[in-house]
Parts: C-alpha cells; sequence; structure tokens
C-alpha cells in the first residue's frame, strides 16, 4: 500500500477502492512511455511518484517536480532511480532547452495559469521536444457545468480549448482521446451503465461498497483503457503529445 494518503486530489496505487482512478491514469503513463526511452525527462507535478518510477524505467534520467512537500519526501523514499524536487510548477527549476520530455499528467487542470505553465514547459524544452499532457476531459468530466466537479480543479479543457493553449504556447499536437475498452464497457452495463457513477454514487451516499461493485473494481487493468484519435469530445481523458517548434 502507498505511503501517501489518499485525498481525492492525487492517485495512489495499492488501495482497492482507488484501483479504477489508478489503473486509468497508469494507461496513459504505459502509452506514453515509448516517448522517454533515451531522454532526459522532467514530470511535472508527479504526485505519488509512481508514473515517474515507469518513464526512469526508459528514460536516460528523470526529474520529478511537485509543490506537495509530503508526496516529494515520499518519491525520495520509494522510488531511488526518481530525482524528485519541491517546487512551483511556474518555475521550472532547469535551464532553457536542457529537456528532451515535460511529462504533465492530470496535473494542468488544478494549475491556476495554464497559460505560465505551457510557457515554462516551451522554455525548458530543446526544439522538437515533446510534451505529454493528459487531463479530464471537460465535455465528459464535468458535463453541462461552468465550474469543475471535483473541489481540487481550477479549470478543466476541452479537446478543443487544450489544443488552443498549446498552440499558442508554441507547440504543434496531436490529441487522443482515452476511454473504456470491451472489458470495461462491460463493467458499465453491470453497474446500470457506469462503473464510474456506480463508484461515485456509493461514496456520496456514504454506503459501503457492494461486493460486486469492489470485485470489478479491483479488477480493472491498464489493459482495459484504450486510446484513440476518433471523436475526441466524446472520451474520458485527452492525451496531447505536443512538439515544441
Amino acid at each position: 500500500m502507498s505511503g501517501l494518503p489518499l485525498t481525492g486530489e492525487r492517485t495512489v496505487p495499492g488501495l482497492d477502492v482507488e484501483n479504477y482512478w489508478f489503473r486509468r491514469h497508469e494507461a496513459a503513463y504505459i502509452a506514453l512511455r515509448q516517448f522517454c526511452a533515451g531522454a532526459v525527462v522532467l514530470e511535472a507535478g508527479c504526485g505519488e511518484g509512481y508514473g515517474a518510477d515507469l518513464i526512469a524505467g526508459v528514460a536516460r534520467s528523470v526529474l520529478a517536480l511537485d509543490y506537495d512537500e509530503q508526496a516529494i519526501a515520499h518519491v525520495r523514499r520509494t522510488y531511488p532511480q526518481v530525482r524528485a524536487v519541491r517546487t512551483n510548477l511556474a518555475s521550472l527549476p532547469v535551464a532553457g532547452g536542457s529537456v528532451d520530455v515535460v511529462a504533465n499528467l492530470q496535473v494542468i487542470e488544478h494549475l491556476w495559469n495554464q497559460e505560465e505553465f505551457l510557457a515554462e514547459c516551451a522554455r525548458v524544452l530543446r526544439p522538437g521536444g515533446l510534451l505529454l499532457c493528459t487531463t479530464p476531459n471537460r465535455i465528459t468530466f464535468s458535463p453541462g457545468r461552468d465550474t469543475p466537479l471535483n473541489p481540487f480543479h481550477t479549470r478543466e479543457l476541452s479537446g478543443t480549448e487544450l489544443d488552443g493553449l498549446l498552440a499558442d504556447a508554441g507547440f504543434r499536437t496531436r490529441m487522443l482521446g482515452l476511454g473504456h475498452g470491451p472489458r470495461l464497457r462491460e463493467l458499465d452495463a453491470r453497474h446500470g451503465g457506469s462503473i464510474i457513477d456506480a463508484q461515485i454514487n456509493t461514496a456520496l451516499a456514504g454506503q459501503p461498497w457492494s461486493e460486486q461493485l469492489i470485485a470489478d473494481v479491483t479488477s480493472v487493468t491498464a489493459a482495459d483503457f484504450v486510446l484513440s484519435e476518433d471523436d475526441i469530445d466524446a472520451s474520458l481523458d485527452l492525451v496531447a503529445i505536443a512538439e515544441r517548434l
């Protein structure tokens, strides 16, 4: 079990009730890891550190950044192949043009000044370097709302909005969407149309999880999620592979 508490702001591995969200985030790391092979990687917003550690298995080096002091201490204890530094993401502590890849997974929605952050990413990346960015799709994550459902999110984005921010910051972007594969669609049907809603509604009602819901959530793996360039607006998470021009 992870040494970090589950706060709702970040996902952590090793918790049965958190397994769906952890695997959903892990799926993006696994898919994007190929772009980090042999690279100097900066992860902006590392959280628990499992993603930085996964990247470190293929990268030349990984510098993991987070503002949370407890998270950085945990990363240093748990993932020795990752260098972890506490910092504000509005000012990345590396020289301009010194990084091959910036990884920013499930973080940009937490930031107040997204434009300033993306300008920093462009500054630290070498020409042709990559920003790998994932974030909940506003259209499906907080449907019909002007403000995010998650109290830890400051600004959620649609695919068009994220692409526009990246273009303004000097990036050329390939946008994909992450969604449920066949097995998760079966679990959706089993739980009244959405295994996500089944988890949320149970928590909001203060009810214990049914044995079926526990079994199904803990059975989810990263392989149960799929990436596609089709119908980005219907995706659960946006996945941007952005090249610095």
